[in-house]
C-alpha cells in the first residue's frame, strides 16, 4: 500500500466518523437507557389462586398465624401436623362471603384412629358465578344456555405423632377449576411438622403445601372451525383445538411460632407468629393474639402481610364462644373481621364440632 492508498483509507475514514457522529448526539443516552427495578415479584404466573385463601374464622381472627397452633379440623389447611393431637372427632363448617360477590366453603373432618394417629378429610369451593346466561352478539338476550365458574379442592390427611411432641402428616389432594366446559384440574401434597417445646405453651409448626403438578384449561369450547387455505376453499369444517398456556399451583411455606401464657386458671394469653414464603410472592409475616376465658369465651386480633408493600389485606378481629352439652359434644362459633383496604372488607363465620 503506498502513501496515495493510506491518505485516501483515511479520508474516507474521517467522512464516516463525522457523518455517524451527529447521529449519535442527536440520540440520548435515555434512548439507549434499561430501566432496572428491585421490586420484582412473581405475582400472577400460578394456578388455583384460591388456595391461598385463609380457611377458618378462628386462625383467620389472629391473622392467619395458625401453623403452630393447628387444633382443630382447620389444620388440614393450615399444618396437617395439627390433627395428629386431636383427641375426638372434629368437625368444622365454615363459610365466607369473598372478594367480589364470590363465595369460600369449607368442611373439614378429622377422625382420630389410635392414640397419636387420625386422618382427615376436606372439601374446600369458591363458587364465583353460577348459572349465568351465555350471550353473544348475534344473540345479546342469551342463548338459552347457563355457565358457571368454580374452584374446588378435596383432600385427604394423614398425621401421627411420631414422639409425645413431635408430629409428622401428609396430605394428598385433588384441585379442579372450572369455567363453563373448560376444566383444569391436578393433583398435590401437602407436608407438616409440629413440635411441642420444653417450655410449656410454646410450640413450633412448618408446613409445606400445593407441592404438585401445573394446570391447564381443556375443554370443548377450546375447538374451533379453522380453514387452512380460505383462498381455495379446501375445507372449513377442519376442527383444531386451542392451545392454553400451563401454570404451576402457588407452593407456600410456613414457619410459626405460638406461645400460651397461663395468667391464672382462667384465662390465657395466646401469642402467634407465621413466615410465608410463596413462590408467586415476596415473603410476608402474619401476627396473632388471643385471649380467652375459661375456655369459653375468646377475643382475638392480627395482623397480615407484613412487610408485603403492595398488600391490600391488614387488620384482622374476630372472637369465638365455645360450649358443651350433656351429651360431652363440644359445640364452638367463630366470627372474624378482615380489612381489605381497597377491596373493603372481608366477614367469615364458623362452626365447630368435637364429638
Amino acid at each position: 500500500m503506498n502513501i496515495h492508498q493510506i491518505m485516501r483509507a483515511l479520508i474516507v475514514g474521517t467522512f464516516m466518523l463525522l457523518s455517524i457522529n451527529p447521529v449519535s448526539a442527536q440520540t440520548g443516552e435515555d434512548d439507549f437507557a434499561v430501566n432496572f427495578t428491585d421490586n420484582i415479584t412473581n405475582r400472577g404466573t400460578s394456578a388455583a389462586s384460591f388456595l391461598e385463601i385463609g380457611i377458618g374464622a378462628k386462625a383467620q381472627a389472629i391473622g392467619g398465624a395458625f401453623t403452630a397452633l393447628a387444633n382443630d379440623a382447620t389444620a388440614l389447611y393450615w399444618n396437617p401436623a395439627g390433627i395428629a393431637s386431636l383427641e375426638s372427632i372434629s368437625i368444622t363448617a365454615n363459610h365466607a362471603a369473598w372478594l367480589a360477590d364470590t363465595k369460600l366453603n369449607y368442611f373439614g373432618i378429622v377422625l382420630p384412629f389410635s392414640r397419636g394417629m387420625a386422618v382427615g378429610l376436606i372439601l374446600n369451593v369458591l363458587d364465583y358465578v353460577d348459572k349465568q346466561p351465555v350471550r353473544t352478539i348475534l344473540q345479546p338476550e342469551g342463548t338459552g344456555e347457563d355457565y358457571g365458574a368454580a374452584d374446588l379442592t378435596l383432600g385427604m390427611s394423614y398425621g401421627i405423632q411420631l414422639t409425645n411432641r413431635f408430629a409428622f402428616a401428609v396430605s394428598g389432594k385433588y384441585i379442579q377449576q372450572k369455567i363453563w366446559n373448560e376444566t383444569a384440574k391436578t393433583f398435590a401434597l401437602d407436608f407438616g411438622v409440629l413440635y411441642h417445646t420444653r417450655l410449656k405453651g410454646m410450640s413450633i409448626g412448618a408446613s409445606i403445601t400445593n407441592f404438585g403438578g401445573d394446570m391447564k384449561l381443556e375443554g370443548r369450547d377450546l375447538v374451533r372451525a379453522f380453514d387452512e387455505d380460505p383462498q381455495n376453499f379446501s375445507n372449513d369444517k377442519l376442527n383444531v383445538s386451542l392451545k392454553t398456556d400451563a401454570f404451576p399451583l402457588p407452593i407456600l411455606f410456613r414457619f410459626g411460632l405460638a406461645y400460651a401464657l397461663e395468667l391464672n386458671s382462667q384465662n390465657k394469653l395466646t401469642t402467634a407468629v407465621d413466615v410465608i414464603h410463596p413462590s408467586n410472592n415476596i415473603e410476608s409475616m402474619n401476627l396473632g393474639l388471643e385471649y380467652s376465658f375459661m375456655n369459653l369465651f375468646a377475643l382475638r386480633a392480627g395482623y397480615q402481610s407484613l412487610f408485603d408493600q403492595s398488600r391490600e389485606n391488614g387488620l384482622t378481629l374476630g372472637f369465638g364462644i365455645e360450649a358443651s352439652t350433656k351429651s360431652s359434644m363440644g359445640v364452638g362459633f367463630n366470627y372474624a373481621y378482615s380489612s381489605w383496604g381497597l377491596l373493603d372488607k372481608v366477614q367469615r363465620f364458623s362452626i365447630d364440632l368435637s364429638l
